[in-house]
């Protein structure tokens, strides 16, 4: 397989289970595949690991660039997530007001000697990663069938 340009992501069958994925981008390679209580051989993370993985690096990343630029003494970041479906009647804040909503929990953990200040401005900014502003906009995904 060649490697795909800067920004594109290529997923083709890895060809070693029923649902087993090579994912490639430009400058790196990985399987993702389902877990083996779903039919897969648990050769790498599954489609929501990867989901969740990306709005979690982006927080702490995102947080580390504010922090850095401002001095504020950040040691670590940890970010928590999981992924579950919530009744739509349940979600207090939501415009969808029935079936089911995907609802994403992000728990951060900011280490450092940090006042309480500093770490309601990085909850913040952690806010304002662009793959949390992704997710909580409407998204348009355009499918070309070649």
């Amino acid at each position: 397989m060649t490697q795909p340009e800067p920004g594109t992501v290529v997923v083709t069958d890895a060809g070693s289970g029923r649902y087993t994925q090579h994912v490639g981008t430009a400058t790196h390679e990985f399987l993702a595949d389902e877990p083996a209580s779903a039919g897969g051989g648990d050769a790498g993370p599954t489609p929501y690991d990867l989901l969740l993985a990306a709005l979690g690096t982006c927080t702490a990343m995102t947080v580390r660039m504010y922090a850095d630029r401002k001095g504020i003494p950040l040691v670590r970041t940890e970010v928590r997530l999981r992924h579950d479906r919530v009744h739509a009647r349940d979600c207090e804040r939501c415009e969808t007001e029935t079936g089911m909503l995907s609802r994403i929990i992000r728990e951060i953990s900011f280490l450092g000697d940090l006042d309480s200040a500093q770490r309601a401005k990085l909850a913040e900014i952690a806010e304002k990663c662009p793959v949390h502003r992704t997710l909580s906009h409407e998204i348009m995904i355009e499918t070309h069938a070649v």
